[in-house]
């Protein structure tokens, strides 16, 4: 490995020299072209749309980013930099008169080690709703954000360092000392600013984040070996990929070897070696370290680096996801012989959901695979759409899953939790695998109301439909390129054999779910695609119980609404000294709720009856089942024991 990264080192320089690049392609979402000094140099069978290419129409998707916005658009510049100024010494009011600062709560609260998080989030997810929407307001945020961290920079010496908390929190975990986890926290705030350069166009973001990485290098590099590991044993979020990230956008060599230097030993190697026996480790401190892995392959062509990446994917995928797409309970890893029994109210951290998606991205555009996409849309669909209150716009921290529990939400002024940030950026970025492409073939991978404009191939298209709702989905090619161009259409693993036709004319289709329906031929202005993917109820068992399962509907999970009974306002866990209150949580379900049904699971198809159009099913026992993103301030229940 050692080899090749000296390689490219000596290649990219020659290239920066020349002012070229290594390869017109890449894989990081939402590149604008030319602010990459180094790009992809793995051959990819796709490659992301930039966000601001493809936009969301109306419907269901669009209706949770426009309550995200909503949230963001309200949250004051001056209340997200109060904890950096106050760390800085800065004034914290606005030019021309004293402004008091409410102060936020929760995992932003003064006290708290992960202050400054949530800035970084919002960072990025600022920039990817300016892109994803085309409002300054969004732009305009992202730009004062980045003027008032430059200005705590500066104020806090000429190393670079930037954080709203004190570098001493830093040299603690370098001892081993207890320290929540600074580094994640950094994490977040470079990758914002990286975020911003890229999505908002922000050449002082890249500064400062540049200026961080200088102190990062200058602190770290010259450490012992003992004391890296030592470090490496605290969470860090993603740091390596943020520093990869960063020598993309720079040709830098020395972001590279920050990065590196953030390869944790401990728990890659066993994956390298083929070992995939998870434990119980901490699943969202495990899978930003393998996105720092999946970037090491595209800018190096580290085939151990892929290999990794394939494996845990396929392993968290396959063996450690509950039916939402969902991974986790209580934050870690389980024993999955047992998997039934931790089907429980702490199910699903939210954080690793949004991590796999972003892993997911990486992986198709290596492979473009259906059973990739397949994973998206589920873990899309039955958990970060779900994780939204469609009332407040608030988010859920887990998604539980026990029979008779409820979604507990953040609040506007507390929480902040890793999963309200991570929720910024979800609901911002919808549209940015809706479509993926070749030199020659866009993909559609999921049914999402949407225009896309792909101004190199004068491709212009438009997909209507009312999917989950609706069995059929239809693009509109409003403009074509002059040649022949495929459009390939995802074939779902849970639909039956789909019937597409072209300008009202049946085209044959093959039955094969593994591969893409490609249409290859030369489209005019006006023509019609109607695709119909036929869906039914199915029940997937849990790995352990042939007896025990959940419903879906095509790829919809489907739950019951349990009713309210006993329901109180959850506390907001403001106080980040009583973060585990929310590992013991208690759901008060009431004795008379069961998670056991008067019917087998081939009786499920007649059983449950359609309702009307949308996708409310009921049963003559009184229950009534809808899509899990819609049941919001009930009890429900997901997984059931069957006789």
């Amino acid at each position: 490995m050692t080899s090749v990264r000296k390689l490219s080192a000596g290649i990219l320089l020659l290239a920066t020299a020349m002012n070229i690049s290594l390869r017109a392609q890449s894989v990081y979402p939402g590149l604008h072209r030319g602010k990459l000094k180094v790009v992809s140099e793995i051959p990819c069978k796709a490659e992301c749309f930039d966000l601001k290419d493809v936009k969301l129409l109306p419907g269901r998707v669009r209706d949770n980013l426009e309550r995200d916005s909503a949230w963001m658009a309200n949250i004051s510049v001056s209340r997200l930099l109060h904890s950096f100024r106050n760390n800085a010494g800065v004034y914290a009011g606005l030019e021309g008169g004293y402004e008091s600062v409410k102060k936020l709560g929760g995992w932003e609260s003064l006290d708290c080690d992960l202050r400054g998080h949530t800035t970084g989030h919002l960072l990025s997810a600022y920039g990817l709703m300016y892109a994803a929407t085309g409002d300054r307001l969004f732009k305009l945020k992202g730009d004062s954000l980045v003027d008032g961290l430059a200005e705590v920079q500066r104020a806090l010496g000429d190393t670079g360092y930037l954080s709203a908390f004190p570098e001493e929190l830093i040299n603690r975990n370098l001892r081993g000392k207890s320290v929540w986890a600074p580094w994640y926290t950094l994490h977040k705030i470079l990758s914002g600013l990286i975020d911003q350069y890229l999505y908002n166009d922000s050449p002082q973001a890249l500064e400062v984040a540049c200026r961080m990485g200088d102190w990062a290098y200058n602190k770290l590099i010259g450490q012992s070996e003992d004391t890296r590991r030592l470090m490496l044993r605290n969470e860090f979020g993603g740091m390596n990929e943020a520093f990869y990230n960063l020598y993309s956008v720079t040709g830098d060599d020395r972001y590279r070897e920050l990065a590196g230097f953030f390869y944790h030993n401990d728990v890659l190697d066993p994956i390298r070696d083929g070992n995939l026996d998870m434990g119980t480790k901490h699943t969202n401190t495990f899978i930003p370290k393998l996105i720092g892995e999946a970037r090491n392959y595209e800018l190096s062509d580290c085939q151990t680096s892929r290999q990794m990446v394939t494996d845990f994917w396929n392993c968290v995928v396959d063996r450690h996801s509950f039916v939402t797409g969902s991974s986790s309970q209580k934050e870690h890893f389980f024993d999955i012989a047992d998997f039934s029994k931790y089907i429980n109210g702490y199910t699903g951290e939210t954080c690793c959901t949004y991590n796999m998606l972003k892993l997911s991205k990486h992986v198709f555009c290596w492979n473009a695979a259906p059973e990739v996409a397949d994973y998206y849309e589920r873990a899309l669909y039955n958990h970060i759409l779900a994780q939204q209150d469609t009332e407040s716009g608030m988010v859920c921290y887990f998604l539980p899953l026990m029979t008779g529990a409820y979604k507990v939400y953040s609040t506007p002024e507390h929480s902040f939790w890793c999963c309200v940030g991570s929720g910024f950026e979800s609901h911002s970025k919808y549209a940015e695998s809706i479509y993926f492409h070749s030199d020659d073939e866009v993909f559609v991978n999921l049914f999402i109301p949407s225009e896309l404009t792909w101004n190199d191939k004068g491709l212009k298209l438009r997909q209507t439909t009312d999917f989950p709702a609706s069995e059929t989905t239809s693009i509109i090619m409003e403009d074509t390129p002059k040649g022949n161009m495929k459009l390939s259409l995802r074939y779902p693993s849970w639909s039956g054999k789909p019937v597409v036709r072209i300008n009202g004319k049946k085209i044959a289709v093959k039955d094969d779910p593994r591969a893409y329906i490609t249409l290859d031929r030369k489209w005019n202005r006006g023509d019609r695609i109607d695709v119909t993917y036929p869906m039914s109820l199915r029940v997937e068992p849990t790995p352990d119980n042939p007896s025990k399962g959940a419903i879906l509907y095509g790829p919809v999970v489907l739950a019951a609404n349990l009713g309210t009974e006993g329901i109180s306002a959850p506390a907001p866990f403001s106080d980040p000294t009583v973060r585990n209150d929310y590992y013991t949580y208690d759901y008060h379900v009431p004795a008379n709720i069961s998670d056991k049904l008067p019917f087998g699971i081939d009786e499920v198809k007649k059983r449950l009856v359609r309702d009307g159009s949308d996708l409310i099913f009921k049963t003559s026992d009184g229950l009534t089942f809808s899509p899990l993103y819609d049941l919001h301030h009930c009890r429900y229940g997901v997984y059931w024991e069957f006789p």
